[in-house]
């Protein structure tokens, strides 16, 4: 799974810890690229409770049966800081979290290029480093993707592109901070810095953006889900034709639900194929802006 001097980004479907879904995609939309996080997996360490469907059967078993050309596993560390368990962490529970981790890719001989444990923001850049010092140690058959963040500054950047292979620039963090447009000026001044380096926009699902920035490598983006939350999935144009592939789509899923041993009912078949549709649509839209995402 290496993505170096490959010839256009190729976007990411992230939420692939969802092995029922994941499972649609790569079948009936022919997803080729995936994140998944690893949150629900070591969640236990720290006493978080978090079941679900997917961890009997889970997704990086299952990459190889999908044909995956490239995924991603995120260290599920914005969501223990921020997201639905946030709280105050310590260094301590931060060091529990980096060795369940790597516990984790280890014993399940994880492939996936894995996403560091980003801790700039409550340990500040100190603590990041020797993180990322180690992980490039404890994990040597994993790409390391290495994440910029403004605590960062330019010395870190600058050292960062020197010891990395492979950087995310968080686009949702720039937005917050109402400088999107700096992820145009960070994208060109890392790979003039190092032509060979691979670039990761994370959260990126702008169109434009996906264009003007195709020499990097990835990215990663949660549209293909805003069918069921939010009914729509853009232009009419492109959605009737996929639509008159619904019975394609229903077939997908039944066979999922037999595969996976679970029960498909009529509403959970329409959900599904949703997704489907959702995914077909956004590929030809990446496919479009970003370049060929097979």
């Amino acid at each position: 799974m290496i993505v170096t001097n490959q010839s256009n980004l190729k976007v990411h479907f992230a939420g692939a810890e969802q092995t029922d879904f994941s499972y649609c995609l790569a079948t009936g939309a022919g997803v080729n690229y995936f994140l998944f996080t690893v949150f629900g997996f070591i969640a236990h360490s720290l006493g978080i409770k978090h079941g679900g469907f997917w961890k009997r059967t889970p997704i990086f078993k299952e990459f190889k049966y999908f044909n995956t050309r490239h995924s991603i596993m995120d260290s599920g560390l914005f969501t223990l800081m921020f997201g639905a368990h946030a709280g105050k962490r310590s260094e301590k529970e931060i060091e529990i979290w980096y060795n369940a981790l790597i516990k984790f890719v280890i014993d399940n001989n994880v492939q996936s290029s894995c996403v560091e444990v980003d801790c700039q923001k409550i340990l500040g850049t100190g603590k990041a480093w020797e993180l990322r010092e180690r992980m490039r140690n404890d994990l040597p058959n994993n790409r390391i993707i290495n994440v910029f963040h403004k605590e960062d500054g330019q010395k870190g950047l600058e050292r960062m592109i020197e010891f990395s292979d492979y950087i995310a620039i968080s686009v949702p963090e720039l937005r917050s901070l109402k400088q999107k447009k700096y992820t145009y000026h960070l994208a060109h001044f890392i790979k003039n810095k190092k032509p060979s380096i691979d670039i990761h926009l994370l959260g990126c699902t702008e169109k434009q953006m996906l264009k003007d920035l195709n020499f990097c490598s990835t990215s990663d983006s949660t549209s293909w889900l805003q069918i069921n939350r939010y009914g729509n999935i853009g232009g009419n144009k492109e959605r009737n034709i996929i639509r008159s592939k619904m019975v394609e789509f229903d077939k997908v899923v039944l066979e999922m639900g037999t595969r996976y041993n679970k029960e498909i009912t009529p509403n959970r078949l329409r959900y599904y194929s949703n997704y489907i549709l959702s995914a077909k649509y956004n590929k030809q839209i990446y496919n479009d802006y970003a370049g060929n995402q097979d």
